[in-house]
């Protein structure tokens, strides 16, 4: 625990100008980033008697060892300056709304020559149109399904659609009339495209003109005695009616603004955003955050500001922007949000009428959300915090571990041996740390030597990481016997990789990647991601930081080796233990008896979640690997051949079959492809065995490859079907 006095800087050295400035850890790593007015007066409340500090920001200033500040010229630059940082800094002490998922959106793709409605979400595409966001997926589906009888649109994928052009054939909806099938020509792209700005105008609010419009068609055709042609049209009407009841008008003066309303108490906030356009709601979202430090409503507002429109422009960034209380200074925000949009943004409190209630509204939702988020015992700050004291506790620590390693080992009776590293930092899963591995020291089941290749290979990272930055004293070496991170040879025969820097390619050994997202392969050793390594930059490093405590999933065995392996690299300072399935005992090294802690204990409770989510982590990759391994073709041992070459191949030819039959020449008229790969491809697919007709299982039938049947080879055969119960079967992994 660092002495904030040991770095304050002197009174002359802040400046009296507006900034932005920076806490870091001793690792060198940004744990906080904040903005200011006046830099000197803003950090030195930091630099006050701990014990008038708000709890968090205390440990924030104690965990911290330097900080440093930027100047810049207007507060409304201090505002980008700082959500530039936040997104790419990701500090730990800063206020962050965890919200688990990445909102859907309506989306109508109008870059298309047949524009496709469909549920999307993350980051905004150029040319498509987008309404929402929503709470649920399924509302999107189901205002859609009653909106597809009268605006038949096209929502299915782009396979799809090129099956049906290519059969003559539409899908089940052209059948049933939900669908223009503009894939067999029943509508053409002019009146397709009409029809998908039709309903893009009936989405948008534009709801009267069109709903008339139908009623006079159904009563002319009611006069024409056209019965059948009236009685769908009623239905139309009745549908559109029925989806425009999903979102109520709510402002009559066919408002645009979001409304943001702020729930707190003395730890944490939860933020509401209702979305009203054209007057009705659109959609919803909320976060919650932990108060960082002692931090008003509209300093919260503003934060939520940044969330909901840092990487927005132009008509996503609404005319009027309802808050329960304003930002200080008011003036640089509205300013941003104004720049953001393109023209004025209105920002205020609602005082009376419509917008008032509507606010309260959206206050009882945020109340709501802070109720339900205090209810969850894994998200609650008090309970963390009493949780990573008994672990210290009972674990004989001298602090309370705010970075936890779990690493678990997964295979199939030997086969696909992986290994996974989960990382919890005060008692949540920061799963941008996540990292895995491929076991490449030895072939077969041995998880106790697995766990010490796994635990060597990640910490002597660390120190390798350590000495680049200069935390060695003079003299220290790596103590393994092996040279440095300079391209040098390790003991045990693992080499580093210098300087060199990869963006994805592939190592032979383990993978290292973030959360549960196909992430690019890593040795476990090898220095990757080029600017995330720089020394003094502060973004997370992927073994850069140590832990305080290290959990492996196993008894006294597995303990035992990842003990053994910090003791090879010299590392005296990280704790180990470990979690066995059975009865749930912690077990220490060097230690005949586990530990026993409480059925009903926070810490147990926390350890358990730790290890069950590298064992999910770890099966998950397992399986990944093994499917892949089944799926592998023929073009898959092609030197030189990337992923994008070969879809290129197969897409020209149409499949496996038909590009064995083809000439070099041939070959070459695939775009990307030379004459030198061609001649490659050529010699590779003639040595690969040709697999056996493809047989529905179902119906028996021999199927042709030419019909666009996958074709499997000899070395490459389908997944095997393992002897006993599918339960059975799943018990053979682990």
């Amino acid at each position: 625990m660092a002495d904030p006095s040991s770095y304050r800087p002197r009174p002359g050295e802040i400046p009296d100008t507006p900034g932005v400035y920076r806490f870091r850890d001793e690792h060198r790593r940004v744990i906080y980033v904040g903005k200011a007015k006046s830099l000197r007066q803003r950090l030195a409340n930091y630099f006050q008697d701990l014990a008038h500090l708000h709890p968090r920001t205390r440990t924030m200033v104690t965990t911290a060892a330097s900080v440093e500040w930027t100047v810049v010229s207007t507060e409304v630059e201090a505002l980008q300056l700082e959500y530039s940082w936040i997104k790419e800094y990701d500090p730990r002490f800063n206020v962050k709304y965890r919200d688990d998922k990445s909102y859907p959106y309506l989306a109508v793709t109008m870059n298309e020559e047949f524009p496709r409605v469909q549920v999307m979400r993350g980051h905004k595409k150029k040319g498509v149109r987008y309404f929402g966001p929503y709470g649920h997926a399924w509302a999107i589906r189901d205002t859609v399904d009653l909106l597809l009888r009268v605006f038949p649109v096209r929502t299915c994928s782009t396979g799809v659609f090129k099956n049906a052009a290519r059969t003559g054939r539409p899908c089940l909806l052209g059948y049933i009339g939900k669908c223009s099938a503009p894939c067999v020509g029943r509508i053409t792209p002019d009146d397709h495209w009409d029809l998908a700005d039709e309903f893009c105008d009936f989405m948008a609010g534009r709801t009267g003109t069109y709903l008339r419009r139908l009623e006079r068609q159904m009563a002319d055709a009611a006069e024409e005695m056209e019965y059948e042609r009236a009685a769908r049209l009623r239905d139309d009407i009745g549908a559109l009616k029925k989806a425009m009841e999903k979102s109520a008008v709510v402002l009559a003066d066919a408002t645009d603004a979001d409304l943001i309303a702020v729930a707190e108490d003395e730890l944490e906030a939860a933020v509401q955003i209702f979305h009203v356009r054209g007057g009705r709601v659109r959609g919803q979202r909320g976060w919650v955050t932990d108060k960082v430090e002692e931090i008003t409503t509209g300093a919260l507002v503003e934060h939520a500001l940044q969330q909901l429109y840092g990487e927005e422009s132009g008509d996503a960034v609404p005319k009027e922007v309802l808050v329960p209380a304003l930002p200080d200074p008011v003036e640089p925000v509205q300013q941003w949000l104004t720049e953001r949009r393109g023209s004025g943004v209105s920002l205020r409190i609602p005082q009376r009428g419509d917008k008032k209630a509507l606010m309260e509204t959206v206050q009882r939702n945020a109340q709501q959300a802070l109720v339900l988020h205090k209810t969850k015992r894994a998200s609650d700050l008090t309970t963390r915090s009493r949780a990573l004291e008994e672990i210290a506790e009972a674990l004989d620590l001298d602090s309370a571990p705010l970075r936890i390693e779990c690493y678990d080992i997964s295979h199939l009776q030997g086969d696909d041996v992986v290994a996974s590293m989960v990382v919890f930092e005060d008692g949540l899963a920061r799963k941008s740390e996540y990292r895995r591995f491929q076991i490449k020291g030895f072939e077969g089941q041995d998880d106790v030597r697995s766990m010490h290749e796994v635990i060597t290979r990640r910490f002597r990272r660390y120190l390798a990481e350590k000495e680049k930055t200069g935390e060695w004293a003079d003299g220290e070496s790596l103590t393994d016997g092996g040279q440095h991170a300079d391209g040098g040879q390790h003991a045990d025969g693992a080499q580093h990789s210098g300087g060199a820097q990869h963006s994805g390619g592939q190592h032979p050994g383990g993978e290292a990647g973030p959360g549960d997202r196909a992430a690019a392969p890593d040795d476990g050793e090898a220095l990757t991601h080029g600017p995330a390594l720089k020394d003094d930059d502060g973004r997370p490093k992927r073994f850069a930081y140590p832990p305080q405590l290290v959990v492996v999933d196993g008894g006294q065995p597995q303990v035992a080796a990842a003990q053994r392996a910090l003791d090879e690299l010299g590392i005296d300072d990280i704790a180990v233990c470990g979690l066995a399935k059975r009865l749930e005992e912690v077990w220490l090294p060097r230690e005949d008896d586990p530990v026993v802690l409480p059925r009903t204990s926070e810490g147990l409770y926390l350890l358990q979640r730790v290890r069950d989510e590298a064992h999910r982590f770890a099966i998950t990759y397992q399986r990944t690997k093994r499917a892949k391994r089944f799926r592998a073709g023929p073009l898959d041992d092609v030197p030189g051949l990337g992923e994008t070459r070969k879809q290129a191949l197969i897409k020209h030819f149409g499949s496996v079959k038909r590009l064995r039959a083809a000439t070099i020449d041939q070959i070459c008229e695939v775009p990307g492809i030379g004459r030198k790969t061609a001649e490659t491809v050529a010699v590779a697919l003639a040595g690969a065995t040709p697999a056996g007709p493809a047989v529905n299982t179902a119906t028996g039938e021999i199927m042709d490859d030419d019909d666009g049947a996958p074709e499997t080879t000899a070395d490459a055969p389908g997944e095997p079907v393992s002897a006993g119960t599918p339960d059975e079967r799943r018990g053979q992994e682990r």
